[in-house]
């Protein structure tokens, strides 16, 4: 098979997996703006979604629907528009973003985090709402009204408690298993509460897609290719990422595909990182020339980037 230029990668990317463009101005935001002050003027997000195929009314409609959400928030100086991320959101992106770039290695110490919200004296929107912040935090619901992480974070339950005005009104309660108790084998449990073959058919084909790229001459992209497949890159990551439960190690297949897709995202960003972010602190520039060059925790990436 015929060995693809960068330029025919991505004409074939955004043809064959055209990304949704409000999907995409988040990525954007939480991969390339936060770490230069989180704001943008809408001249530069222009700039930074035409390679895209985004075009003014459609990152206009975005925007907007962002900003309704509450995860960004706009203002006006004269005719000019900026949008910034929210206060209140920013813990939610750097939370997500968080998880991307660390790697996939989460150890079992043996206990569960435990969320018993049976009987307990929820609304049905409070419950439904609770219910699909859990899930998408990897918590398996494994009795009625009880869901189960072998590796929950405290302070992420406590976010989503706190946000959703849930707080007293169930148990968190960590738990581990009773010694010399006959009990079912662990796998079993990790089976039935966590369906992993989307998951490890979403990480293959990243792999596949993106694994080419490991054969191209990373030194001789031009900053704007550069920050088109940066942005792809975390783009597809973020997606399969987001149906990872982020179970300990010890409690997946093994060979867990998470593992080699994580190694591939950091070879190909770490490559391709100093050159993406000239075209984002660019672009950024041209509107508002006090944009600040990254923050430390930018060059943290990955492990560490040069």
């Amino acid at each position: 098979m015929k060995q693809l230029t960068c330029s025919e990668w991505i004409g074939h990317f955004l043809a064959s997996e055209p990304p949704r463009s409000k999907s995409l101005v988040m990525t954007i935001f939480g991969d390339a703006i936060a770490p230069h002050g989180g704001t943008a003027w809408l001249g530069s997000l222009i700039e930074l979604l035409a390679p895209f195929g985004v075009n003014d009314r459609l990152l206009r409609t975005s925007v907007f629907r962002l900003a309704q959400e509450g995860w960004l928030r706009a203002s006006r100086e004269r005719r000019r528009s900026s949008y910034a991320i929210l206060p209140q959101a920013l813990p939610r992106f750097e939370r997500a973003y968080r998880r991307i770039y660390a790697p996939l290695e989460v150890h079992w110490d043996g206990n569960w985090t435990l969320v018993l919200a049976a009987g307990a004296a929820l609304e049905a929107p409070l419950r439904a709402a609770l219910r699909k912040e859990l899930l998408w935090e990897g918590y398996a619901l494994v009795s009625a009204g009880v869901f189960g992480h072998p590796a929950g974070d405290p302070e992420v339950l406590q976010d989503i408690l706190t946000r959703l005005g849930a707080g007293g009104k169930l148990f968190a309660v960590s738990a581990t298993a009773l010694p010399n108790v006959a009990g079912r084998p662990m796998p079993e449990l990790v089976g039935e509460g966590w369906n992993l073959s989307g998951v490890v058919q979403g990480y293959q084909q990243f792999i596949d897609r993106f694994e080419p790229l490991l054969a191209v001459d990373t030194s001789q992209l031009a900053p704007e290719q550069a920050f088109v497949i940066r942005t792809l890159l975390i783009h597809a990551y973020r997606r399969v990422q987001l149906h990872d439960p982020m179970l300990p190690v010890e409690l997946l297949p093994d060979p867990w595909p998470g593992a080699r897709a994580y190694e591939l995202a950091r070879a190909l960003y770490r490559a391709i990182h100093a050159a993406a972010d000239g075209h984002v602190l660019a672009a950024l520039r041209r509107e508002d020339e006090h944009v600040p060059l990254a923050e430390v925790s930018f060059f943290q990436r990955f492990g560490g980037l040069d």
